[in-house]
């Protein structure tokens, strides 16, 4: 991203932001409401458009189209069709992407261990066993960069460890991680790069000392 400025009318969300994402460590994005975290993400994830500036996905260019074929993200809210299953769900992401349903349900469910409630209207469903849904969809592409917006809010113990296993398991395949993240300690945890921002901008960046 270079330079990269979003205006909502005459409110200014972010304001000229220069960073890069690359494979490595986990990225945790953090601030206080209103900082621009959600923006940053809609626009790296191709949700929103800069009103100034340049976000150049590599091999891609600056085509977005492109680049939406090799994201995947996992919002504060599942976005899943409710009346669905989980699995409908998911089959319904794999055939966008032109991957076959069955098999890309079946490669997904077993990391976020969703059979038990797999056929389930995902209306029915609780707050951590969306979650596994969203985050199913978000990986059935097998993504070069994984979005995800404050992914452990609401989730007990175990679902948390879940979540933080998949995340790790995806950097260490190269995947790109962004998390926008109010939980104390995980940034340490999994050894992660933290931006911190506000007001719209980039206040710092703490690089890891290691990531093993």
């Amino acid at each position: 991203m270079r330079g990269v400025t979003r205006l909502f009318g005459a409110s200014v969300a972010l304001r000229a932001i220069d960073v890069d994402f690359e494979p490595g460590p986990i990225t945790f994005v953090q601030g206080p409401n209103g900082a621009g975290k959600s923006t940053l993400l809609s626009i790296v994830g191709t949700a929103l458009k800069p009103s100034k500036g340049t976000v150049v996905y590599a091999p891609h260019g600056t085509s977005r189209s492109e680049a939406r074929r090799h994201i995947g993200w996992v919002a504060h809210d599942s976005h899943c069709y409710g009346e669905l299953s989980g699995r409908e769900n998911v089959e319904m992401a794999a055939r966008i992407h032109g991957l076959e349903p069955k098999q890309a349900w079946k490669a997904v469910c077993a990391r976020v261990q969703a059979d038990r409630f797999a056929e389930q209207a995902v209306a029915t469903l609780s707050r951590g066993q969306r979650q596994r849904i969203a985050l199913a969809r978000a990986l059935v592409n097998s993504p070069s960069v994984l979005l995800l917006d404050e992914p452990l809010t609401g989730l007990d113990v175990a679902s948390v460890q879940r979540m933080e296993k998949i995340l790790v398991e995806e950097r260490d395949r190269g995947t790109i991680v962004i998390v926008i993240n109010h939980t104390a300690g995980m940034a340490e945890r999994l050894q992660g790069r933290t931006i911190f921002m506000q007001q719209g901008r980039i206040e710092r960046i703490e690089e890891p000392a290691a990531v093993t």
